[in-house]
């Protein structure tokens, strides 16, 4: 099914939800010990490569731990937007750090790749099913995951994320691949270049 691209039965067009994804990861990478280090969103999938950081939660104190955790369940919200949350106030702050077990177990989960990809797709699923109109999984399945024990393994698997779109033939080149982390470092490396040339030209 055509998830998140244009549905060929109907001709309805879903690719706004390839930002909403991106979006979404990025997001919750920003809270999460999980590093993005690859991604591509497709038309009824999405791939990613991912790192859990177990080493950097051990360094935050409770009370960042509790933040992170707040931003991504809050208490209170604005409605209608999954990411933009108030940022969590001192009692509910304390709510959580006045929890040993509860800490424990939300260091456990900040570090987790079950739970990210959990949040992820709660949240596209909630947001895709209000605009079908339908309930359920926004996936057919749960996420298959595949340990890369070596740097040779993890390249070539970051090659292989980056550049689907262009096998799939869906885009001739990274550079025109968008919704890819292969795209979006490209984009990055040309702003800092220009950004580079016109301090220089500033300065000359």
């Amino acid at each position: 099914m055509f998830l998140c691209g244009v549905d060929q039965a109907t001709g309805k067009n879903y690719e706004h939800r390839k930002t909403l994804i991106q979006q979404r990861l990025q997001f919750l990478a920003r809270y999460f010990a999980v590093d993005v280090l690859a991604f591509a969103v497709l038309s009824n999938h999405t791939h990613g490569v991912l790192r859990n950081r177990p080493d950097l939660v051990k360094e935050w104190s409770d009370e960042e731990v509790a933040r992170r955790w707040l931003h991504i369940f809050p208490v209170r919200k604005k409605k209608g937007d999954d990411d933009e949350v108030p940022e969590p106030n001192e009692v509910e702050i304390q709510m959580l750090t006045g929890d040993s077990a509860k800490m424990k177990e939300l260091r456990s989960r900040l570090s987790s790749i079950s739970w990210f990809m959990r949040c992820l797709a709660e949240v596209i699923a909630r947001r895709a099913n209000k605009e079908d109109e339908v309930t359920g999984r926004f996936w057919e399945g749960r996420f298959k995951c595949q340990p890369l024990l070596d740097e040779a393994a993890l390249l070539a698997c970051m090659a292989y994320v980056d550049l689907n779109p262009v096998r799939a033939g869906i885009a001739e080149t990274p550079e025109t691949s968008q919704f890819t982390s292969a795209y979006e470092r490209i984009k990055a490396t040309k702003q800092r270049d220009q950004d580079r040339d016109s301090m220089a030209r500033r300065k000359g």
